[in-house]
């Protein structure tokens, strides 16, 4: 369907000029003779895709306009219209949301160029907001697999604390799905449509996770040629996920409480500390309790880190949940191999891995997930 523009000038003139000009280009033209006539349209009609406005007319302003435009659209682009004197006006009007502006007197092929890609970043942003709300649908539910007693506990513990922006620690033995429960709760909060970053705590030489964390300036030491703004920076007004925290070394478990407490970080090599906005989520295989006894991980960091626990069950804590799990990852991996499933193969296997339920011994989906992708890979073609 082509964009519905609404066009706001004094100048009759004008106005038939740019509805003749737009509708010939196939777009959706309303047109109004100034800021009172365009609040009544903005508040009568469905959002536009773009806005075309003078800047100074006989009863107000394009500024008022795009006031106007705002509060009823945070997405509808809109283009300023202006004579040479009001050009100051007119970059005030983008530092407050105005695509870009256009002066008295253009060229239609010019406007059209300028048109053309404010309505591109429309599209860009629609399509950004529908894959976010994809993404958000898909993490509240689908990726936590099962139907288990304690899959449901689950699910109802991330809703009850996904609004919060208190730090959770996720405990749980390997493979058993606490990145995915982090997820969960990135993308069933207000942070949804900000960054979600991972970092494997056991992944980075320690050497270096300073820097990977808190990012380092310029000749900050060998090597370091260019500024790094690190993951806290990264991941501003979203969450950062500290997968393994356990095995973060003492040095950098106090600076990482540090952090923790005063919201700020301080780039290796830097005197200046930045302010972030960051929900930390961390996760663990370990008995924090235990180090914590021992000595090896900091108490008053656990306690900071540990504000809300969420336990990721193993599967010999939900044995229902195997069939259901086996059943996922068949349909998946035959699909990644470009197999078709007969009903009489997908029981059969579903079957097979019911009856793991009697040994007591399975830990976690990534054991299925890995099992049914190398059965993919080996299986008859036949059936």
């Amino acid at each position: 369907m082509s964009a519905r523009i609404l066009v706001c000038d004094d100048e009759a003139s004008l106005r038939e000029m740019l509805q003749i000009l737009l509708r010939r280009e196939g777009y959706r033209v309303d047109v109004v003779d100034g800021v009172h006539a365009a609040r009544e349209q903005l508040g009568s009609a469905d959002p536009y895709d773009l806005v075309i406005t003078d800047l100074v007319m006989p009863d107000g302003t394009g500024m008022e306009v795009l006031d106007a435009v705002r509060a009823r659209s945070a997405d509808t682009q809109i283009l300023m219209v202006t004579a040479y004197a009001t050009t100051e006006q007119a970059v005030e009007a983008m530092r407050k949301g105005a695509y870009d502006y256009v002066q008295k007197p253009f060229k239609n092929h010019e406007l059209l160029a300028t048109l053309e890609k404010a309505l591109e970043k429309r599209a860009i942003v629609a399509e950004n907001q529908t894959l976010r709300a994809e993404i958000s649908a898909r993490w509240s539910e689908g990726q936590l697999i099962g139907k288990s007693p304690a899959m449901d506990r689950l699910r109802d513990l991330i809703k009850r604390v996904a609004n919060s922006t208190t730090s959770v620690l996720i405990t749980g033995e390997s493979g058993t799905g606490k990145e995915m429960v982090a997820r969960a709760l990135h993308f069933q909060s207000p942070r949804a449509d900000e960054p979600f970053v991972v970092l494997n705590c056991g992944a980075i030489p320690e050497n270096l996770i300073e820097s990977e964390l808190f990012g380092h300036i310029k000749g900050a030491f060998t090597g370091a040629i260019a500024a790094k703004e690190g993951l806290f920076r990264a991941a501003n007004g979203g969450t950062l996920f500290l997968d393994e925290v356990g095995e973060l070394p003492p040095p950098l478990q106090v600076k990482l409480l540090r952090v923790l407490q005063d919201r700020k970080v301080r780039p290796v090599g830097g005197s200046a500390e930045v302010e972030v906005d960051v929900r930390v989520v961390a996760a663990t295989n370990r008995d924090v309790e235990s180090e914590v006894e021992a000595g090896t991980f900091r108490e008053d960091l656990f306690y900071r880190l540990n504000v809300i626990r969420i336990e990721a069950p193993p599967l010999r804590e939900r044995p229902e949940d195997i069939p259901v799990l086996a059943g996922y990852f068949l349909q998946k991996h035959a699909a990644l191999q470009g197999r078709r499933l007969e009903g009489t193969r997908k029981h059969r296997g579903t079957r097979r891995h019911a009856g793991a339920r009697e040994h007591g011994e399975p830990r976690g989906p990534r054991r299925y997930a890995s099992f049914e992708e190398n059965r993919q890979h080996l299986a008859d073609p036949r059936g």
